[in-house]
């Protein structure tokens, strides 16, 4: 019978090793797997730590957004080698992915569509499995002044309250509303709490004179707007 010896990344050319090779040839270069390889540092007794980050993608078809969601315990169970710290670094890794989304979306000058709300907030929803309800509130020209976590909840639904949203409108003499929140469930079709607290804030608005421009349920890969559907 052939004798197979385990490969490691030691034994690689230097050029194919990781943290050589973004050394030589730019970050840019190397796979997810291998970006995942460096956080791992280290496989077990049967892979490299490339080879595990490998598998790991596997699992989730290679979706960044999908690992995302992932917990520490998740990986720690699932897959071999990987303790509490190299879970912790991986989640640590990919919320600081996440926060780098949600600070370049700071410097969106202005609204101009649905889409652009979502570009601005699916960064902090996509990957939650659980409802948050967020605000933006705007100046006449549109442009988002501020943006707020209004309500917290479970994995079906959350409360809003509409008086505290509207008095942070009038503190920050906000022009207009945008009220965003996420359906875990993957299904961007609005609920009837959905249409009510909709048709609450907007009553509220008209009375204080501050607009709700739109309502956008976001999911992983898509999104509704009620100004989009004409139900405003």
């Amino acid at each position: 019978m052939e004798n197979k010896t385990k490969l490691n990344i030691k034994d690689l050319a230097e050029e194919d090793r990781p943290r050589e090779k973004m050394l030589l040839k730019g970050v840019g270069s190397l796979s997810d797997a291998e970006l995942l390889g460096i956080l791992i540092a280290s496989g077990n007794k049967d892979e490299t730590a490339v080879e595990l980050a490998q598998r790991i993608l596997h699992s989730v078809s290679n979706n960044l957004n999908t690992l995302g969601k992932l917990t520490i315990k998740d990986l720690i169970k699932n897959f071999k080698g990987i303790g509490e710290a190299k879970a912790i670094t991986i989640i640590a890794a990919l919320e600081l992915g996440r926060r780098r989304k949600l600070s370049g979306a700071e410097v969106q000058p202005q609204i101009t569509s649905s889409e652009n709300v979502f570009q601005i907030l699916h960064p902090v929803l996509a990957d939650l499995k659980h409802e948050e309800v967020w605000a933006l509130f705007l100046n006449r020209a549109n442009k988002v002044m501020k943006k707020m976590q209004v309500s917290k909840g479970g994995i079906t639904g959350t409360v809003v309250d509409i008086r505290m949203i509207m008095k942070e409108a009038i503190d920050s003499l906000a022009s207009a509303i945008i009220l965003c929140h996420n359906h875990p469930s993957g299904n961007a079709n609005p609920s009837g709490d959905d249409n009510n607290i909709t048709r609450k804030l907007k009553e509220a608005g008209q009375i204080l004179d501050i607009k709700l421009l739109d309502h956008v349920i976001i999911c992983d890969h898509s999104y509704y707007s009620y100004a989009d559907k004409g139900h405003l």
